[in-house]
């Protein structure tokens, strides 16, 4: 509508007078301006309420912050090892707590050895052996040592800066002292477990070769004690040249098959069967077969030209070459063992899976806890909005009061109140 047909004319008849009436826009705008006028009167005249309030608020949070217990944190920083390819091994991922477990076998956001050594640093198996080193049960005033636990996992806290990569772990205390020996005693737990844990490719290596090196010597014990109690028995200390050769030849293939078939074991671990050296693997093991069996068939009973000093070996001899040979093959795969088990310690000691502590943790001397500022700010904030609150509502209950119909509605209610 205009502005000019807002405004109407109404002509009396007796006086001739032009009355202009308001439209109900010019009518919003009066009350909004009112209300606006009315909310700044309502917090000028309860001032002293909303201030009071404000100001309690503040204070008695001030009062509590010089209460509480001061909370130091001392932190150390880390640099994390290097060298982890592949997917995390099953014993790794177990040792985890919950939360990083679930990621880690879901979507495997553990990726780098900075978050896999964070996540283990709060690790059931750590955090126990620092509740011992520290008689934390007692210190926490707690019975039972999953409280414990909980109570120490608060306190602990881990970080990985996604530029550098370097580890932060924090733990808080009331005692700086303690709190610092905690922290660095984390890190000697965690460099400890490291060096105990397959976490790479070669530690898994070595530490298969280092299960079969075991049965390979328990194996040739046991064989070293059947040639000597047979040698007991039956007297015989020594067999034909040319049959101890091709006792040699045939130990020093069946040697090379074991260590082969070892070799491929291993390799299993952590290539799949279309891997070149799987390959090459099953070529030479195949190879190997076949001329141990070529071997084989010059020495059996069967073969239409057996060699003949082996036809003359009386029965006795024959069951002595055997066990002569067993004990052989058993020196041998135990030597070759040995050495590729050497070799694996060696290049895992060059891999580096070792903690490197950049910043050791020292008692700190300024607390972190509690925050009196940051308190008495928010408490006054709080504060302000509820004074603003209770001055509306008493201005409320004034108005309200000297309205006879409103001041009838308060007395109902504050019967039915007091029938509750």
């Amino acid at each position: 509508m205009a502005a000019d047909e807002q405004k109407k004319e109404n002509q009396n008849s007796n006086t001739g007078e032009q009355v202009f009436v308001p439209s109900e826009q010019y009518y919003q705008y009066e009350e909004d301006e009112i209300d606006l006028i009315d909310l700044v009167l309502v917090l000028a005249k309860h001032k002293r309420i909303i201030i009071g309030i404000a100001f309690l608020a503040a204070l008695v949070a001030l009062i509590i912050g010089f209460i509480m217990t001061p909370i130091y944190r001392a932190e150390t920083r880390l640099v994390p090892p290097q060298s982890l390819a592949g997917q995390l091994p099953a014993s790794i991922i177990t040792l985890l707590p919950p939360e990083f477990r679930s990621l880690a076998i879901q979507s495997g956001a553990i990726k780098t050895t900075a978050d896999l050594v964070a996540g283990i640093a709060k690790s059931r198996t750590v955090l126990d052996s620092i509740i011992d080193d520290f008689d934390l049960m007692e210190y926490y005033h707690v019975e039972s040592r999953e409280a414990a636990r909980r109570t120490l996992s608060g306190a602990v806290s881990t970080r990985v800066d996604e530029k550098t990569g370097l580890i932060t772990i924090a733990v808080e205390s009331k005692e700086p002292v303690l709190a610092a020996n905690i922290a660095n005693t984390i890190v000697i737990k965690l460099q400890n477990l490291l060096q105990n844990l397959a976490i790479t490719q070669i530690s898994q290596q070595r530490l298969f070769l280092e299960n079969q090196l075991k049965e390979a010597h328990h194996a040739l014990m046991l064989t070293e004690e059947e040639v000597q109690k047979y040698q007991m028995e039956t007297g015989l200390l020594d067999v034909d040249v040319q049959m101890k050769a091709l006792m040699d030849a045939i130990t020093s293939i069946r040697a090379q098959i074991a260590v082969k078939e070892v070799e491929l074991k291993a390799a299993r671990t952590f290539a799949t069967a279309q891997n070149p050296e799987i390959k090459r693997l099953q070529a030479e093991l195949a190879g190997l077969k076949k001329e141990l069996k070529n071997l084989e068939a010059k020495a059996s009973s069967d073969n239409p030209n057996p060699i003949p000093a082996f036809k003359e070996i009386p029965k006795a001899g024959i069951e002595y070459a055997r066990r002569l040979r067993d004990l052989k093959f058993q020196e041998t795969l135990y030597e070759t063992l040995l050495q590729q088990y050497q070799a694996a310690i060696m290049a895992e000691a060059s891999e580096g899976m070792v903690l490197q502590v950049v910043d050791p943790a020292i008692p700190p001397e300024l607390k972190v806890k509690p925050k009196r500022k940051l308190m008495i700010i928010v408490a006054g904030f709080l504060g302000l909005f509820v004074g603003i609150f209770a001055a509306f509502v008493k201005e409320f209950i004034d108005s309200s009061s000297k309205d006879p119909t409103s001041a009838e509605k308060i007395a109902l209610l504050k019967a039915y109140l007091r029938r509750i």
